[in-house]
Order: C-alpha cells, then sequence, then structure tokens
C-alpha cells in the first residue's frame, strides 16, 4: 500500500512564490506517489483573522484555485475543508487535554508572529492554541509524511510529541510522521525578509506578468551596490536566492560573476529572472484561469474531498474512543457531513 501524506494552509489570502516552491511543488510530486490529503485550514484562518471574516470564503476559493493551478491533480490527492469535517475539532479538545501548556509558550513561530504582526491582538487562546489545532488536523488522518515549509516545522514537531504522548498515555493509535521539504524550503519577499502576505513583500501566483515584473524590478539587493560600477555579493541578495530557486545553473554561475565583477547591472540581473519567472508560470496562469471561470467545479472539487476525507476522519476517531476507552461523541442527527454551505 502506498503511504499517506497530508498537508494543509490557511485560507487568508492569495498564495506567493514561497507557498508554490515551499509546498505546493512537494505536493505535485508526491500525489504520484503516495495517498495524498491537501486541507484548506480555513479554522486556522480565524486565529490571526477572526476580527474579519468577510473574504473567508473567497479566500478559500481562491487558494484551491491556486492549487490546482499548480499541478495538485483532484483525481490522484484528497483536496477537502477543515471546517467541513467535525471530527478536527473533536480531536482537537482531546488533544488540549493532555498537551502541556509549556510546549505551546515555547513555540519559535508564536513568538515570532507576535512581534512581527502588530496590526492586531494575537493574545487569544486560539492563537498560542494554534499547534494543538494543526496536531489534530495532521494526525486524525495517520500520515506517515507531512511536507511542509521550513516555517511550519516546529509546528510539526510539536504534532509528534503530542502523539508521542497519547500513545504512551493510551495505545499506539498514531505513526509519527516525518517532515520532507522542497530543495527551496524558504524564499526571500521583496524586501528580504521571508517571502509572507503578513509582511507585504509577496508575488503572488496570481500576479499578471507586468504586475510581477514591476515588483521583481522595484526589488532590493546587496546593499552595498550602491552604484552600477560596485562589485556585489550575491550571496546576500535576495534577487539572486530567487534565481538559485527558478533559473538554470548556467544563469546563476554568470549573474554571480556578473554581480561580484560589477559586469552586470541589477536591473539587468532582475530582466535575466523575469525570463524564467514567465517561462515557470505561463503554464500555471493558463490553468488558473480555467478553474477561475468554472466556479461551481472548484466547489465540487472541495465537497467531494471533503466527503472523502471525513470517512477517514471517523475511522480514526473509533480508533481514538477505543484507545481512550470513553465513549464517542455523535452530533445532533448523527453528526453533520460536509456538503454545500
Amino acid at each position: 500500500m502506498k503511504q499517506r501524506t497530508l498537508s494543509g494552509m490557511q485560507s487568508s489570502g492569495r498564495l506567493h512564490l514561497g507557498n508554490y516552491m515551499g509546498a505546493l511543488v512537494n505536493w505535485v510530486r508526491l500525489q504520484e506517489t503516495h495517498e495524498a490529503f491537501f486541507f484548506i485550514a480555513d479554522w486556522h484562518a480565524l486565529s490571526t483573522n477572526y476580527e474579519d471574516t468577510s473574504r473567508l470564503a473567497e479566500f478559500t476559493r481562491e487558494m484551491v484555485v491556486d492549487w490546482l493551478a499548480a499541478g495538485v491533480d483532484p483525481e490522484r490527492s484528497v483536496i477537502f475543508q477543515q471546517s467541513r469535517v467535525p471530527e478536527h475539532a473533536v480531536l482537537h479538545v482531546l488533544f488540549s487535554m493532555i498537551t502541556p501548556l509549556s510546549w505551546l509558550e515555547r513555540n519559535p513561530t508564536y513568538k515570532d508572529q507576535q512581534a512581527n504582526i502588530g496590526d492586531r491582538d494575537l493574545t487569544t487562546y486560539g492563537f498560542l492554541g494554534y499547534p494543538v489545532l494543526q496536531a489534530a488536523d495532521i494526525l486524525l488522518y495517520r500520515p506517515q509524511q507531512v511536507p511542509v515549509g521550513v516555517d511550519q516545522l516546529p509546528h510539526v514537531e510539536l504534532t509528534r510529541e503530542i502523539a508521542r504522548r497519547f500513545n504512551h498515555l493510551y495505545s499506539d493509535v498514531f505513526p509519527i510522521p516525518q517532515t520532507p521539504l522542497t530543495e527551496t524550503p524558504r524564499l526571500p519577499g521583496l524586501d528580504g525578509r521571508k517571502m509572507s502576505k503578513s509582511y507585504g513583500n509577496a508575488v503572488f501566483l496570481s500576479d499578471a506578468p507586468g504586475e510581477r515584473w514591476d515588483k521583481i524590478r522595484t526589488m532590493v539587493t546587496d546593499p552595498q551596490r550602491v552604484r552600477r560600477t560596485d562589485p556585489g555579493d550575491p550571496e546576500v541578495c535576495p534577487v539572486y536566492a530567487l534565481h538559485q530557486a527558478f533559473s538554470d545553473s548556467a544563469t546563476c554561475d554568470e549573474v554571480a560573476h556578473g554581480c561580484r565583477s560589477a559586469s552586470i547591472g541589477c536591473i539587468d540581473c532582475k530582466k535575466r529572472l523575469n525570463v524564467f519567472l514567465d517561462n515557470r508560470f505561463t503554464p500555471v496562469h493558463e490553468r488558473r484561469a480555467e478553474w477561475t471561470a468554472a466556479p461551481e467545479r472548484v466547489e465540487e472539487v472541495i465537497i467531494e474531498g471533503s466527503r472523502r476525507a471525513a470517512r477517514v476522519a471517523a475511522e480514526t476517531l473509533g480508533k481514538v474512543y477505543e484507545a481512550m476507552k470513553i465513549p464517542p461523541f455523535v452530533g445532533i442527527g448523527g453528526g453533520a457531513r460536509p456538503g454545500k454551505t
């Protein structure tokens, strides 16, 4: 039997090149060799965007369109929505009862976002407990692999700790998942920091070619290259990091040498990068246009995937109840099932 892989993303806006290289490239590869589950983490989006939920449904559709455009295939993968599978909430409650508070307080992602996102109040239980819900999201499907971006590694390590703790307290219900990374698990943004929607420094998959070039053209470079004739250091230049992700090796060597010798200017370097970006993302834009024009197909993908996910989730939760020796939760009318909202 194929091993199972699972990953997900918050539905908090359009996806960018960092999401593509840090996750989607891996997803497309793994769906060929694994039983693949990919979920829309719309409850997670509430942890930082709880004050305004008016665009959550729109963000969900846009993100799934980005997945499909990038090559995630609903015939090979289960694409589902977290909030349509209520077992996520039940397992989250059960895990919260056994997770030490100190594990959450030392989470580096929690501290980083508290420091960098100053326009909203993140001192909430939901934000602190985000990794426990994420552990439930993952372990509910008992995957062997969880491909994530490098910034999510601390969360998945906590998932592994929760799985070990549950297995020790009760019985071996959960496998301990591994976390494969892509060759480019982190991309710099336009300002040199990690590319992030929250930082306002992202190049999006949905950006038109002209819009993408306008962003790349103004991207920061080596601060020591004040004049065209100043030699630079490509290793500290965010543009060169994008070359390493998207350009061929010969081009990377040429622009690195040109930067060090000042034989190439920063605009010329950016133009060469943009050629590779156009070649890579023209097919993505074409597929994106097709899915955008058929929103009912996108909705069908989500509903059908959520039904398939719910069957696996219910089976796992049954094992949890048996291990903990507690009665199963049954919602009104036998529990809600995924459907059109």
